[in-house]
């Protein structure tokens, strides 16, 4: 690893966080896009369009309307027609849906307990690459 670019390192330590993360929302029933879904769902002040979703989150159409499918499944998300545009759908969080992120939210500080960091360093950290990556891609 001590030749691996930057770039390497950081997107395996995320896939492995995210491995770690995955394992331990399996017991309330989420994976971690699931999880992050629900959390712009339920920061919303009223329901959202999948397109505005997958823009928030950075990441394609189709990828949400995977992840939505499988919220809705669980009934932790719902979703209307828009009374503004019939071709597009309102997401909103259920009940069941904030009742489980906030279970959610207890397991994220647990994923990187078995590595030796700084979380609060890290967080900073991660927040100023997505911040200035982010402010160049638009």
């Amino acid at each position: 690893m001590e030749s691996w670019p930057t770039g390497r390192l950081l997107s395996t330590a995320a896939r492995l966080v995210e491995h770690s993360w995955n394992e331990k929302l399996a017991s309330v029933g989420l994976t971690h896009a699931g999880v992050i879904v629900l959390d712009v769902l339920s920061a919303a002040e009223e329901p959202m369009s999948q397109a505005m979703i997958a823009q928030r989150v950075r990441v394609q159409d189709q990828t949400m309307g995977k992840t939505l499918s499988r919220l809705e499944g669980r009934r932790y998300i719902q979703r209307q027609r828009s009374p503004s545009d019939r071709r597009s759908q309102a997401v909103s969080i259920t009940s069941l849906g904030a009742r489980v992120i906030k279970e959610a939210r207890e397991v994220d500080p647990t994923a990187l307990t078995r590595a030796v960091v700084d979380g609060d360093k890290l967080r900073e950290e991660l927040q100023t690459i997505i911040l200035t990556l982010a402010s160049q891609t638009g």
